[in-house]
């Protein structure tokens, strides 16, 4: 499996931007707030043969979805029992591949759904509050909600419909599909089987026990087979500096107390089961991802008492590496003793909950009423449906009502949990990627259980003086917003080609130390740069600020040259994956010294021509790059989120860092604090002023064709003109706003800004 250094690393920016969106929107498959209807139609002989749970042949089925008025249909999906012990129960569960007999085939980005039964629980809802918690965690897990199912017309009841997790679900989370993915099902106890890779491959009930999902065709498990090795047999004292190169630890931890907290022992840490891994390609790192967590919140089958479990000692007494390690571990027993009570206090706790699960039982009561499978496995009454929230039940599987588990449960771990002073926790660590020509932005995330009294930079040039800088959370430092953890420095640029090694230090209230890296330093190449083309600017979410030809507000990044002769273009290559670094590739245009390019990103290069996109921004912020034709990084960075009709850019233009600007697409960019703050010049004038939105310009002088824009207080453009010719004398503009304070910004043909200040008032 290819190395990957830490220059594409440090693409990474926070969790959300490992990818795409690790806490994507549910959409309208995973709309919680209604039920809706699945509709399967398949031939009766097809219908019998699924139903055998000897039978995992995937049926030709039709498949229709409705949570509103227009009903989708998808024809010619396959359709067949999914699940393990579920397949010999009554209320069986099943799974819907909607590529199963058209290659490509996809229902809103989806190739499969799972519709699961949930048997085992009178309540139907353990596995959807545990989805959803991990939303609340704003960690990457599958979207879930309830739906109605019909087959043939005949309702068999009310089903947790829950995300596939496949090439589809690591791509929309961490922004790429290319990585080896495992699925890891019983007894999948990770541990060393020795440095082959193919023992890996060892079998279990008629398949592997680390089965491998994506790039089958390679069948290369010498990952996997290293990072079972670090696991194992890296010594105490280098376990921490090890296995942070090779796993996600910081995620990690906080699925591990998801697991101990819920009471999810048919996964990893009891039953050796139940999980997957991803080897992301752009990290090099492992990504942990859980699975089937329909027996937790008090399920049980084993006779133990899972709301008050040991949650220093929550294995069989065989080896279970991915918990024992971590927890013997003295810097990761620390942060997983401060992310327990974090979690409890923010999450898991009834205050946080009840409502949801008040809200959950209200919507779904109808359905189960009415649902002919659900009392035939166990006798379930809809009486005891109704009690299931809040108290036991005479199954052997119920002890607990959800309720009083997630009370106990909490309750139990707070008064086991050891005191700790934890010190302060370094994670997301990036930079902006320089060239020797600009300047060096270095931002990491730092938290505490008290307070941060310090955050610093050591760094040290081609192995000179190691010299160490304070860094800042005041959204003026290459931090992103005031007091978000985020601490940030930018350096001068280097003007040469370098070797910067570094570390983040941070000091707390206890004058305890954290450090990152664990061990050594991270290492930075700044080389020259390969060509003096940059990303400039760009817009994630677009929806009124500039119109592309076809009158579609879509997403939109700009490229400005700053070279002394006429580039060309094309062969160079845009991506949101560094992993696939010639995703799309640039126009065959010529760009003039000075010129600023408006690409598209907006999916539509088929229909819609050259400087439109085959793929999309996310407003949750992503990667991207620009590369040569070589496919070596020219310029890169990565984005925070945005909200609709901001605008992240250069100040200045090509070599400053990135900030919120004012949206200039085509133009010299502007500093939000120079528009919010700035004095009105006399080269624009308004009036009247206040206006009811009919204004005239007093235009002094030749402007040529220029750009108009609105501005609100909070930056956003809520009105703009393009293409204005402007020369002496007196222009009628007829302004759509509402009333309010703004800025009007008009940006000539030479990219010179004239501002002025205007009051709406209707």
């Amino acid at each position: 499996m290819k190395k990957y250094t830490f220059l594409l690393l440090s693409f990474v920016l926070t969790y959300s931007a490992f990818g795409q969106e690790p806490v994507p929107p549910r959409g309208k498959v995973f709309d919680d707030n209604l039920v809706p209807r699945v509709d399967i139609l398949i031939a009766p002989a097809d219908l019998a043969q699924v139903l055998d749970p000897n039978n995992d042949t995937e049926y030709p089925a039709v498949f229709i979805f409705t949570n509103d008025i227009v009903p989708d249909t998808v024809e010619n999906v396959g359709f067949r029992l999914r699940g393990n012990t579920s397949l010999f129960a009554a209320k069986k569960s099943f799974k819907v591949s909607f590529n199963a007999f058209v290659s490509g085939q996809k229902y809103k980005g989806l190739e499969k759904l799972n519709l699961n039964g949930e048997h085992n629980d009178p309540s139907v809802t353990r596995s959807k509050v545990c989805w959803d918690l991990l939303r609340d965690m704003e960690l990457p897990g599958a979207r879930a909600n309830h739906v109605e199912l019909y087959i043939n017309g005949d309702y068999f009841g009310l089903y947790a419909n829950i995300e596939h997790i496949d090439e589809e679900f690591v791509d929309l989370r961490f922004g790429n599909q290319s990585g080896n993915l495992y699925k890891c099902l019983y007894p999948a106890d990770l541990v060393y089987l020795g440095s082959n890779p193919d023992a890996y491959k060892l079998e279990a009930q008629g398949r592997r026990v680390y089965e491998l999902l994506t790039n089958t065709a390679e069948d290369d498990y010498s990952d996997l087979a290293e990072f079972i090795d670090v696991l194992n047999n890296t010594s105490d004292a280098d376990f921490a500096c090890e296995i942070e190169k090779v796993f996600n630890v910081d995620a990690y931890l906080q699925y591990m107390v998801f697991d101990i907290l819920t009471g999810n022992w048919d996964g990893p840490l009891f039953n050796k089961n139940n999980f997957y891994l991803y080897h992301n390609p752009v990290t090099d790192l492992f990504e942990y991802i859980p699975y089937d967590l329909d027996n937790t919140l008090g399920i049980d089958w084993f006779g133990e008492d899972w709301g008050n479990f040991d949650i220093y000692n929550w294995t069989q007494p065989e080896d279970r590496p991915l918990y024992d390690r971590f927890i013997a571990d003295p810097i990761f027993r620390e942060q997983f003793n401060f992310y327990m009570e974090r979690l409890i206090d923010d999450e898991f706790n009834l205050t946080k909950l009840e409502d949801n699960l008040d809200f959950i039982r209200t919507l779904i009561g109808p359905y189960i009423q009415t649902d002919p499978y659900y009392p035939l496995d166990y006798g379930f009454t809809f009486q005891q449906f109704q009690d299931s929230y809040e108290q036991a039940l005479p199954f052997g599987q119920t002890p607990y009502g959800i309720k009083p588990y997630i009370e106990t449960r909490g309750n139990s771990a707070l008064d086991q949990l050891e005191p700790t002073d934890i010190a302060p926790i370094i994670y997301n660590v990036n930079n902006n990627l320089p060239t020797s020509n600009q300047d060096i932005r270095i931002y990491a995330t730092v938290i505490d259980d008290g307070s941060v009294s310090q955050v610093r930079l050591c760094y040290s040039i081609d192995g000179g003086t190691v010299e160490c800088l304070d860094m800042k959370d005041d959204g003026n430092s290459g931090d992103f917003d005031a007091g978000d953890d985020i601490y940030g420095i930018i350096l001068p640029a280097l003007g040469t080609s370098a070797n910067l090694e570094y570390q983040v230090v941070a000091t707390d209230d206890s004058s305890q130390d954290g450090i990152r890296p664990y061990c050594n330093n991270y290492q930075l190449a700044i080389s020259e740069p390969l060509v003096e083309l940059y990303i400039n600017e760009l817009m994630a979410s677009n929806s009124n600020t500039i119109a592309d030809p076809f009158g579609e507000y879509d997403d939109w990044l700009e490229l400005y040259y700053a070279g002394s002769d006429l580039l060309f273009i094309g062969g160079y290559y845009l991506s949101d994956n560094p992993a696939e670094p010639n995703k799309w590739s640039l126009p065959d245009i010529f760009l003039e010294p000075g010129e600023f390019l408006i690409l598209w990103i907006d999916g539509d290069n088929d229909t819609q021509g050259d400087e439109h996109t085959s793929f999309k921004l996310s407003a949750d912020g992503e990667t991207i790059g620009l590369y040569d034709g070589g496919l070596n990084l020219i310029d890169g960075l990565t984005y925070p989120s945005l909200n609709s009709d901001q605008a992240y850019g250069r100040i200045p233009d090509g070599t400053g860092p990135f900030e919120l600007v004012m949206p200039t697409p085509g133009a010299t960019n502007v500093a939000l604090s120079d528009i919010l703050n700035i004095e009105v010049p006399e080269a624009l004038a308004v009036f009247p002023n206040p206006s009811s939105g009919l204004i005239y310009l007093d235009i002094e002088q030749t402007l040529g064709a220029s750009n108009l824009y609105l501005i609100d207080a909070l930056g956003r453009t809520v009105w703009q003109q393009s293409s204005l010719d402007l020369y002496p004398g007196r222009v009628e503009v007829q302004l759509a706003a509402a009333p309010g304070m703004y800025q009007l910004l008009l940006v000539d043909e030479n990219g010179v800004s004239h501002l002025a200040r205007l009051v709406i008032n209707k």
